[in-house]
């Protein structure tokens, strides 16, 4: 593996969420060393787990590392305590990781985690799409495939497509599609590899950490008059041409003519 490969590995938030839990077990067994020798005091498992996913999470706060990932660090150490007392057998463990694998799929190399929209969020899309002309529109990471459901019903003219690289939600999206007769379509692939060129209107709900690059490419192949559309999460130093409060209180729903 070359040295850049090697960088960006390590930067990966996975990677740096793994290595913030193995620097907090180390702290959290010094502290119990010292607890325990200085002091007398037992330190038992789960009050130990609990001081791991705490050191874990000030660590990650520290870092600035994105907000999620404090919850998932504080919660997991006492989680695997309590999920290892309960004695379930291993083929449980094998069967939830191969469903959040078929889940989840390239999280860790995308950075882009599964985000359900909601209807509101459709209807803001709609109201921005044009209404003098046949569309071809692509929701990039479509997730279970309800927008793209909802918008082939609202605009039956225009053609609505979705892209999705996890298998379960692919599968999950074209079924329903088959089973409601829907003209929307989806296509199981890494939605980078597509020509933007293509479509009149690419609407995304992905992730800070892909934003820069959807950006990039946007402007390289998108053609003139054509809307980028990224609910909740905005392009740093792109100022948006459209701003939309889908949910009163809720994330805004961006959007940059091309």
């Amino acid at each position: 593996m070359e040295s850049g490969q090697r960088r960006s590995l390590l930067q990966a938030p996975a990677v740096q969420a793994l290595i913030v839990l193995c620097a907090a077990l180390v702290l959290a067994l010094l502290i119990r060393q010292v607890s325990e020798h200085t002091f007398g005091v037992d330190v038992t498992p789960i009050p130990f787990a609990v001081l791991h996913g705490a050191l874990a999470a000030g660590i990650a706060y520290a870092r600035r590392m994105a907000s999620w990932w404090m919850p998932i660090l504080f919660f997991f150490p006492p989680a695997a305590v309590l999920v290892n007392s309960l004695q379930l057998p291993p083929v449980l463990f094998l069967a939830i990781f191969l469903f959040l694998l078929l889940l989840f799929w390239s999280t860790f190399r995308s950075q882009v985690p599964f985000y359900p929209s909601g209807r509101p969020v459709w209807d803001a899309v709609a109201e921005l799409l044009p209404a003098d002309r046949p569309l071809k529109v692509i929701d990039i990471g479509s997730g279970l495939g309800g927008a793209v459901l909802y918008l082939s019903r609202v605009r039956y003219d225009s053609r609505f497509v979705g892209i999705e690289l996890a298998p379960l939600p692919w599968l999950v999206s074209h079924v329903r599609a088959l089973l409601t007769g829907s003209r929307g379509s989806f296509i199981r692939g890494d939605y980078t590899l597509l020509d933007f060129a293509d479509y009149d209107v690419i609407f995304a709900y992905l992730s800070p950490a892909a934003m820069t690059a959807l950006w990039n490419k946007a402007r390289v192949e998108m053609r003139s008059g054509t809307l980028l559309l990224s609910y909740e999460f905005i392009i740093e130093g792109a100022k948006p041409t459209i701003t939309v409060q889908p949910k009163q209180n809720g994330p805004v729903l961006y959007g940059w003519h091309m």
